[in-house]
């Protein structure tokens, strides 16, 4: 596979609520990631809790890899990102996190977004 120096966002705004919608996300930016894409991965909505121990691992869908080995492949060679708004409405806290996991807000995301070579996904 021959990969461009191109940087993929992905905005996952399903969480448990919307299982397929949700893992396709994780999916693609945990593929994206293995194949050597740059990868940014943002967490809003309902995926948000996904940035918190021990929800990926509850999180189950049959045919579909673990969520949290997912989460993992793309905390090891990308960013992982909560929106500020969704954490704040969720009560989440920095404190709270999955080491490497970080809070951020919609400036940074257009940030990410508008760089050029960059492919933005929104699930």
């Amino acid at each position: 596979m021959d990969i461009s120096p191109r940087t993929l966002i992905v905005k996952c705004t399903a969480g448990a609520d919307e299982p397929e919608r949700c893992a396709q996300a994780f999916t693609v930016a945990a593929t994206a990631t293995a194949a050597g894409v740059d990868v940014s991965l943002w967490l809003t909505g309902e995926a948000a809790w996904f940035s918190l121990p021990g929800r990926a691992e509850n999180f189950v869908l049959p045919h579909s890899a673990p969520l949290a080995q997912l989460r993992d492949a793309v905390l090891e060679l990308g960013t992982l990102t909560v929106c500020t708004q969704c954490a704040e409405r969720r009560a989440i806290t920095p404190g709270q996190l999955i080491p490497g996991v970080r809070i951020a807000g919609s400036a940074s995301f257009v940030d990410e977004i508008l760089q050029p070579d960059a492919q933005a996904l929104v699930y």
